[in-house]
């Protein structure tokens, strides 16, 4: 848990000192979007401060969350690297401020410094790991348990401790929590209720409070 929310340092010290030293600052305001789907890439960035929500759209037109980006973490890597359009919609959570490269300074940036694409390397290989065990792990649990599985990922980023409650402040709706965990918004919000009336959890305005960790932890399982 952290107590005072994210810290610079998910991608290697290495990449996040480049990046601040050849970078440009731009900042967002709540709800702004910074790329669509399928967009040209030209650009990709160093989120410093703030959160950013990253979603697709599925064949239905549902979006559907696949990230929740934090400080110290890179933004829109992929293709800057591959020159592919973009894979999926950015959008700031809340006022956000990021360091940017355009893709070929990131690319130049790269070959003079190759120590900094294992960063890159780690930072890229540790999201497919977790898309891949949450894939696996949703694939095996009902609703209650993939809801309770987001709150325990949500708390070990973002989760501020103190007076025995876990706090996680973050503005996603119950659709994109819904669209998060592969289910309906209505399935969400019935097992958001078992959570409650089981103790385990409050809720409030865009604020979620983890009493059991352990209980969650053990029906997620």
């Amino acid at each position: 848990m952290r107590g005072s929310g994210p810290e610079l340092g998910t991608v290697a010290s290495g990449v996040v000192t480049l990046m601040r030293d050849h970078a440009r600052a731009r900042r967002y305001r709540t709800g702004a979007t910074l790329f669509h789907e399928g967009d040209h890439s030209d650009w990709l960035g160093l989120v410093t401060k703030g959160r950013v929500k990253i979603s697709c759209y599925g064949a239905d037109g549902r979006e559907r969350l696949v990230a929740v980006i934090g400080p110290g973490e890179l933004l829109g890597e992929l293709s800057a690297i591959d020159g592919e359009p973009r894979s999926a919609t950015a959008t700031a959570l809340e006022p956000l401020e990021v360091a940017v490269l355009t893709s070929e300074e990131f690319v130049t940036l790269l070959e003079q410094q190759p120590r900094a694409t294992l960063g890159i390397l780690r930072s890229v290989i540790g999201r497919l790991r977790d898309s891949d065990k949450r894939r696996v792990e949703f694939g095996a649990l009902d609703t209650v348990g993939r809801v309770g599985r987001l709150i325990i990922e949500l708390a070990e980023r973002y989760g501020e401790e103190g007076d025995a409650v876990i706090r996680i402040r973050l503005p996603l709706s119950q659709e994109e929590l819904a669209g998060w965990a592969g289910a309906s918004r209505e399935a969400v919000v019935k097992a958001l209720r078992q959570l409650r009336d089981r103790g385990w959890i409050e809720t409030g305005r865009r604020e979620i409070r983890v009493l059991d960790l352990p209980a969650l932890v053990r029906r997620s399982s």
